[in-house]
């Protein structure tokens, strides 16, 4: 039974999440279904990230087996024709063996939050980023971000639903930098918890306006307490980047 790894690029704006549920369509529902109207089976996919309503991806790696052998660009062409019109394309198909699997085989996962910082309103990016008007200081923004680095307890930025055994977890790295109006903070970790990207982004945003000082932010942080957390970052400027592998 060959196993196919498939490379998404989607919008979540109208999606509940990657994972299917019963109050809305997902993105796992939809390839499921794609995949059905195609080979006439039905399959269960499984992706590198769990994400949330409103988040998206530029290559979420997810797999599925089938009885039938198919050449790859075969199965990514009928994909993305039974995926229409929904707003998310398979960039690229192959065959992998039946060990791999896009959620425990991966070594890290990459995230960027996306931040307009301007007055005026967002047109092309809006439902696609975070528009901030008062001034952001991205240099403290960076500079307190670095204090994440490492292996701790992430409580503070933890959700109160994150099904997680443990809130310890260890973060690569984590960027705060700006072209232009916009300010990006891209981080890296084997996994994270539920809502760690977006409510590491709020409390940095804190820190970006001058309201926290980075002993404010690392308290905060040490504190391993959620009601010290900042604003929780909207979920239409985070974005799944990539996964990778041994």
């Amino acid at each position: 039974m060959p196993r196919y790894l498939l490379i998404l690029e989607f919008d979540g704006g109208p999606f509940c999440g990657w994972q299917r549920q019963e109050n809305g369509l997902s993105i796992q529902e939809s390839l499921e279904d794609a995949a059905f109207k195609f080979s006439g089976e039905r399959v269960t996919a499984f992706s590198a990230g769990r994400t949330d309503a409103g988040v998206h991806a530029l290559a979420m790696p997810a797999h599925f087996d089938l009885q039938k052998e198919a050449e790859p660009g075969k199965v990514r062409e009928a994909i993305n024709y039974h995926l229409k019109p929904a707003p998310i394309a398979a960039l690229s198909a192959e065959i992998v063996s039946n060990d791999f699997h896009t959620r425990f085989s991966a070594t890290r996962r990459h995230y960027r939050y996306r931040i307009v910082n301007r007055r005026a309103p967002l047109t092309l990016d809006a439902g696609r980023a975070w528009r901030l008007g008062a001034p952001l200081d991205e240099t403290a923004m960076h500079d307190a971000a670095q204090a994440l680095v490492g292996k701790h307890d992430f409580t503070t930025f933890r959700a109160s639903t994150c099904q997680a055994d443990t809130p310890v977890k260890t973060l690569s790295s984590i960027c705060v930098a700006r072209e232009g109006d916009e300010v990006r903070v891209e981080c890296a970790a084997r996994s994270f918890l539920h809502h760690q990207v977006r409510s590491m982004v709020g409390s940095l945003v804190e820190v970006g306006f001058g309201r926290w000082t980075r002993a404010d932010f690392v308290d905060a942080f040490h504190a391993r307490n959620r009601r010290r957390c900042g604003q929780v970052a909207p979920a239409e400027g985070l974005y799944f980047l990539r996964a990778d592998y041994a």
